[in-house]
């Protein structure tokens, strides 16, 4: 599994649609953006629009629209007395066609 990680840190292409989606972002901004068909996912930093589109329709059956990335940069923090980086990490929003859903909270 570090070896994954690092391989896809490193720059190289995802391979299948779970290296490209890493985990759903769930946070109260998100949860409203559902309400609009928008959903919200922490990505692989090297995994395309493409990739991601083909991961999700893949994964859950269902038609994107379009991607919209963001990659956020390490940040500098002090752990007590320690410095240290916040690693960084990518996150896609992916809009559906009308009608479509993902069901995030199913076993909730």
């Amino acid at each position: 599994m570090a070896d994954l990680k690092k391989k896809m840190n490193n720059g190289e292409k995802a391979g299948n649609a779970y290296e490209v989606l890493l985990e759903p972002v769930i946070t109260e901004a998100a949860t409203v953006a559902m309400e609009l068909n928008k959903y919200s996912f922490k990505v692989a930093k090297s995994a395309t629009k493409i990739e991601i589109k083909n991961a999700i329709e893949d994964l859950y059956k269902v038609k994107v629209l379009g991607v919209n990335t963001a990659n956020y940069k390490r940040k500098f923090v002090n752990y007590g007395r320690t410095p240290g980086f916040r690693a960084g990490s990518k996150k896609a929003i992916v809009t559906l066609k009308e009608g479509d859903s993902i069901d995030l909270f199913k076993g909730a």
